[in-house]
């Protein structure tokens, strides 16, 4: 037995409703393939990678998360189990980027292990990709206490298996946000590995946003919201008011659903005020540009530098450029006053500065503000 997707009420239904908005509008944004829309995605991939690892402890910064999304060294901070545990999740999130584009996709019990195996492979005995054989529980301040105790070992491959035919035929008229609730917190209550479960899920409901047809995965995904301290605590209060503190599945599913329906919400919310951001800047940062007399694709590596860090590499590849056009172009930028270089050799990377950083700050002023709670909580 799971559980099952609780009934919705009025109020439900027009948070989805709000979200359908959004998700539409943001939908007729990028149906033009707009020149950021690719630097967009990377920041949005790189935020969610590192927001699912920080609940689990696993802390990178902003400029790193950014870094090993552009495949490009991180920094010395974050140590190499740190390292290798955010590779995997990343690599683990880029198949799920690509399932949207499988025809021969299904849902099965090696394709969740395959996740859960690329998620934690640099932990050879934790098991990644094989389930547990003995009893599970998750930690709280108390040790003798545990915050949540998985069902027995025995029952695990008769609960997958049932979660995998409900992947594939259950509750298929039901939204797909709750679904992938749903699926998200049944495999997170079954705890089938031994380490990874709740990236595993996490992945698992970004991946049924994905196959929906709910933009690209980037733009669906909770875990950045998800990532921020107080909603963490959030996040796992409207856990443990479901479970229980046990694997339970006959109780009422519906905190557990709102929750993830005001995720959404909030993350839609942050997703608008960040493409009214990028579109600001880069028409602002296109007009400096013009006037400068520069070419007109260094409005990518100002902007690339105005998100985080510029990297010569990243540029090149974005503007198909030769290596000696990307070097010219950002030491021309570099000399006029509107990037400043940082660091040496393959670590160099480029900041915004002077007028181009006013610029940044003013676009971001425009835009920002509180976000607004779908529900009266969290």
């Amino acid at each position: 037995m799971l559980y099952v997707v609780p009934p919705m009420d009025s109020a439900d239904q027009q948070v989805l409703d709000e979200l359908d908005v959004m998700r539409n509008e943001l939908r007729a944004h990028l149906r033009s393939k707009p020149r950021w829309e690719g630097q967009l995605r990377r920041s949005l991939f790189a935020a969610a990678v590192q927001g699912s690892n920080t609940i689990e402890n696993i802390t990178i910064s902003s400029t790193d998360a950014r870094a090993l999304v552009e495949h490009a060294p991180m920094s010395a901070a974050a140590d190499d189990n740190t390292q290798q545990a955010v590779i995997g999740y990343r690599d683990a999130m880029a198949y799920v980027q690509q399932t949207p584009h499988m025809d021969f996709f299904d849902y099965s019990e090696t394709l969740l292990s395959t996740v859960h195996f690329m998620i934690t492979r640099y932990q050879p005995a934790k098991w990644p990709g094989r389930y547990r054989v003995g009893g599970i529980f998750v930690s709280s301040s108390d040790p003798l206490e545990p915050m949540y105790t998985g069902p027995d070992a025995e029952s695990v491959p008769a609960l997958m298996h049932e979660l995998i035919e409900w992947l594939r035929d259950g509750d298929l008229d039901a939204s797909a946000y709750a679904r992938a609730a749903m699926a998200h917190l049944n495999l997170v209550a079954i705890h089938p590995w031994r380490d990874g479960n709740g990236r595993t899920a996490r992945a698992l409901h970004t991946l049924i946003m994905a196959r929906a047809g709910e933009l690209a995965p980037e733009f669906s995904s909770i875990e950045e919201w998800l990532g921020e301290q107080t909603n963490t605590l959030h996040y796992y209060e409207a856990l443990r008011a479901v479970q229980g503190g046990s694997f339970q599945p006959e109780r009422d599913a519906r905190p557990w659903l709102k929750f993830a329906f005001a995720a959404h919400h909030r993350q839609a919310q942050r997703v608008q005020r960040r493409y009214e951001w990028t579109v600001r800047l880069w028409n602002d940062l296109a007009r400096l540009a013009e006037e400068r007399g520069l070419a007109e694709r260094t409005v990518s590596a100002l902007y690339a530098a105005a998100v985080g860090e510029l990297r010569r590499t990243t540029y090149q590849q974005d503007e198909s450029l030769s290596r000696d056009q990307a070097i010219r172009d950002i030491q021309t930028l570099t000399r006029t006053g509107l990037l400043a270089a940082r660091g040496h050799a393959t670590g160099r990377v480029y900041l915004l500065a002077g007028l181009a950083s006013e610029i940044a700050e003013a676009a971001a002023a425009a835009v920002r503000g509180p976000g607004r709670n779908p529900y009266p909580f969290p």
